[in-house]
C-alpha cells in the first residue's frame, strides 16, 4: 500500500526531526527553564508559527495540492508548474505584506498573544513583554521563508517526492541546537541565549526554503518568477483557500487566545509549551505524516474516479494512525511526570516545573487520538475541494476551547487550558466523522471495526503494566543523565514490548499486515 510507504518515509524523517527537537527542548529547558526569558521566547516563536500554519502549511496546501494534482492529471506538468508559479507569486506577496505589517507594529501587535506578559522591569533588568517584542522582530521573517517552503513542499509531495519536504524541518532543530551549544560556552546569559535562538530560527527558514526550491527543480519543476496577478487559477485557489484560511485561522486564533490566557499566570505559558512539545512528538510522527501522505493519495484516487481505493485508503489511515497513537496517549497519561523528569529536569528546570508540566501533559494526552484523527479526516474534505466544512467545525471547536478554557483556567488553573483543547478536538472529530459517514465518503470496513477495539484493549493492557511498575522507577532528574536515559529507555521499551505482544495476541495487527502493505503498490 503506497500510503504506508509514503507515511513511513515522512514519519521516519519526522522522527529524526522530532528527536532532534526533543534534544533542542531539553537544552532550552536546561538553560532557560520556566521563567521570564522562556515566556518571552516561547511567545515570540509562537507568533510566526501561528501565521505559518494559517497561511502556509494549513490553508494554502489544503487548497493548492488538489488543484496542482488536477493540473498534472489533466493538463500535464508544464501547465501545473505555470499554476504553481502563479500561486507562489500570490502567496509570497501576501505573506511579505503581513510580515512587514507586523514588523512595523510589533510593540502593539504582540498584544494578541502576549497581553498578559509583565511590562515592568524585574530585578534582573528584564521586561518579559518587551523582550518578547525584540525576539518577535527577529523571528517574524521566518514566516515568509516557511511559506515558500510550504508551497514547494506541496509540489514535491504531489510528485511523490516526500523525503526532502519531510526532512527540511531537521534544519530548524540543527540551527537551534548549534546556538544552544555555542552561546553558553561563551558565557552568555539567558537573555542573550534567547536572542541567539531567534536568529537561528530565521536563518533556518532561509536554509529550508532554499532546500525545497532546489529539490523541486531536481524533481523536474520549472519555476517562472511572475508578478502577482489574479489569474483564473489563482482565483480558484483563493475561493478554496479562503475557507481554509478561516478554518486554520480559527484554530490558530484559538491557540493564540489559550496562550494569551496562560500569560496571566507566571511561567504557565512555558509549562504549557513544554507539555505541548511532548505530545507533539507522536502527533508529528503519526498524524501530520499521515495527513501529508493522505491528501495527494486521495486526490489522485478521486481524480481517477476510483472511489473504492479512496475508501480503502481512509480506512487503513484510521487503523494505522490509531495503532501508533493510542499506546502513545496512554503512556503520556500514565507516566507524564517520569517522562518529563527524565527528559527535562536539570539545570534551570526544577522538580516543581516537572510537576506543573505533568498536569498539562495528562490532559493533552486525552486529546492526542483526536488531534491525529483530525489530520486523517480533513484530507477527505480537502481532496474533494471542500474547505468550508472543516472551517465550520474548526469554528465550533474553537468556541468550545476558548470558552471552556477560560472557565477552567479560572477554576482549576492553567492545566484547564490543556483539558479544554482536548475536549474541543474530540468535538471536531465527532462532527467531521458524522458528516463523512452521512455523505458515504467514509464507510468503515469490517477490518477496521474489528481491529480498533483490539488496538484500544492492547493499549489499556500496556497502560496497566506501566502503572504497575511506575512506583519502582527512581526519582529521575536526581539520578544523573545516564541513569535517566537508561530508565526512560527501559520503561518505554518495556511498554512498547507489552503493547506489541498484546496487539499480536489479540490479533489487532501483525507482521503479515506490514509486509503486505509494503509489498503492494
Amino acid at each position: 500500500m503506497r500510503l504506508l510507504r509514503s507515511t513511513a518515509t515522512i514519519a521516519g524523517l519526522t522522527l529524526v526531526s522530532r528527536v532532534l527537537g526533543l534534544i533542542r527542548d531539553v537544552m532550552i529547558a536546561r538553560y532557560l527553564g520556566a521563567g521570564v526569558v522562556s515566556d518571552a521566547f516561547f511567545t515570540a516563536f509562537k507568533l510566526p508559527n501561528v501565521f505559518r500554519r494559517m497561511f502556509a502549511e494549513g490553508a494554502f496546501n489544503a487548497a493548492f495540492v488538489p488543484l496542482y494534482a488536477k493540473r498534472i492529471e489533466q493538463d500535464g506538468d508544464d501547465a501545473a508548474d505555470g499554476f504553481a508559479s502563479e500561486a507562489a507569486a500570490a502567496l509570497i506577496s501576501t505573506v511579505a505584506l503581513i510580515v512587514i505589517l507586523f514588523e512595523l507594529t510589533m510593540p502593539i501587535s504582540l498584544n494578541i498573544i502576549g497581553f498578559g506578559l509583565e511590562r515592568a522591569v524585574n530585578e534582573n533588568g528584564i521586561s518579559a513583554y518587551y523582550l518578547a517584542v525584540l525576539y518577535a522582530l527577529v523571528t517574524m521573517p521566518y514566516l515568509l521563508f516557511m511559506s515558500v517552503t510550504a508551497l514547494f513542499s506541496g509540489v514535491l509531495n504531489t510528485r511523490n517526492k516526500f523525503a526532502l519536504a519531510a526532512g527540511v524541518p531537521i534544519l530548524l532543530n540543527l540551527f537551534m541546537i548549534t546556538a544552544l551549544f555555542i552561546t553558553p560556552r561563551y558565557g552568555f546569559g539567558q537573555r542573550e541565549i534567547g536572542l541567539a535562538l531567534t536568529v537561528a530560527i530565521t536563518l533556518s527558514g532561509i536554509a529550508q526554503a532554499a532546500a525545497v526550491v532546489w529539490g523541486a527543480r531536481r524533481a523536474g519543476m520549472t519555476l517562472h518568477f511572475k508578478r502577482p496577478r489574479l489569474t483564473p487559477g489563482v482565483k480558484r485557489l483563493v475561493i478554496l483557500g479562503v475557507p481554509g484560511i478561516i478554518s486554520a485561522g480559527i484554530t490558530q486564533i484559538n491557540l493564540l487566545v489559550s496562550h494569551m490566557i496562560a500569560t496571566f499566570q507566571d511561567s504557565a505559558a512555558s509549562w504549557l509549551t513544554y507539555a505541548d512539545r511532548l505530545y507533539q512528538l507522536p502527533l508529528g510522527m503519526i498524524g501530520i505524516a499521515m495527513g501529508v501522505a493522505l491528501l495527494p493519495a486521495l486526490s489522485r484516487s478521486l481524480r481517477a474516479g476510483d472511489g473504492v481505493s479512496a475508501m480503502s485508503t481512509m480506512n487503513r489511515a484510521i487503523e494505522l494512525s490509531m495503532l501508533f497513537t493510542l499506546p502513545a496517549a496512554v503512556a503520556l497519561f500514565i507516566v507524564p511526570d517520569i517522562l518529563i523528569a527524565g527528559l527535562f529536569e536539570r539545570g534551570e528546570f526544577t522538580a516543581q516545573t516537572t510537576e506543573q508540566v505533568a498536569k498539562a501533559l495528562k490532559f493533552f494526552a486525552l486529546g492526542l487520538p483526536a488531534f491525529v484523527l483530525i489530520k486523517v479526516l480533513t484530507p477527505a474534505f480537502f481532496a474533494r475541494e471542500d474547505t468550508r466544512t472543516p472551517m465550520v467545525w474548526a469554528g465550533v471547536s474553537a468556541f468550545i476551547n476558548i470558552s471552556l478554557g477560560y472557565t477552567l483556567f479560572r477554576t482549576i488553573g492553567f492545566e484547564g487550558l490543556a483539558l479544554a483543547t482536548s475536549v474541543a478536538a474530540w468535538t471536531n472529530v465527532v462532527g467531521l466523522s458524522l458528516l463523512l459517514t452521512r455523505s458515504r465518503h467514509l464507510v468503515t470496513d469490517m477490518r477496521l471495526r474489528k481491529r480498533l477495539p483490539r488496538i484500544a484493549l492492547a493499549a489499556a493492557i500496556m497502560g496497566a503494566a506501566l502503572y504497575a511498575v511506575r512506583g519502582y522507577v527512581p526519582n529521575l532528574g536526581e539520578t544523573g543523565f545516564m541513569v535517566d536515559a537508561f530508565a526512560l529507555t527501559a520503561l518505554t521499551g518495556a511498554g512498547g514490548a507489552v503493547f506489541g505482544l498484546a496487539a499480536a495476541s489479540l490479533r489487532a495487527y501483525g507482521i503479515a499486515d506490514v509486509k503486505e502493505a509494503f509489498n503492494r503498490s
